[in-house]
């Protein structure tokens, strides 16, 4: 008995034989069945551009025979802009240099815990 653990803690068994598959399996149970079982914590952390005039920017899927991208600007980027229109063209005098021509399809303020605004997606159409 204790040859065989000693085998499978050090990984003695040759490929092909029946404890080299079982431990092979046992791994591949934990790999597959553990997330279902064991919260890892493992979430996407929320990224916001960090550097000035920063814009991070992510694919959206397609519209069409349109490409959808979503772009983060900070809100220093925005030169103080308060009613809908001044936010929609500061996002455009932003997203145009790195794209070219858009349509913006919408805009959505990413707050802090604080309740201020830190940046802005916008999705837009190429």
């Amino acid at each position: 008995m204790w040859k065989t653990v000693c085998g499978y803690f050090w990984w003695t068994y040759e490929r092909g034989s029946l404890h080299y598959d079982v431990m092979v399996t046992v791994i591949l149970l934990f790999l597959f069945v553990s997330p279902h079982f064991i919260d890892f914590k493992d979430t996407p952390v929320a990224t916001v551009a960090t550097h000035a005039s920063e814009v991070l920017v992510r694919e959206a899927g397609r519209e069409g025979s349109s490409s959808r991208f979503q772009y983060q600007i900070r809100a220093e980027d925005m030169k103080d802009a308060k009613t809908d229109a001044e936010v929609k063209a500061a996002i455009l005098r932003a997203v145009e240099p790195i794209s070219g021509e858009v349509t913006l399809e919408k805009y959505e303020p990413l707050m802090d815990k604080n309740g201020n605004v830190i940046a802005y997606d916008a999705w837009v159409v190429r």
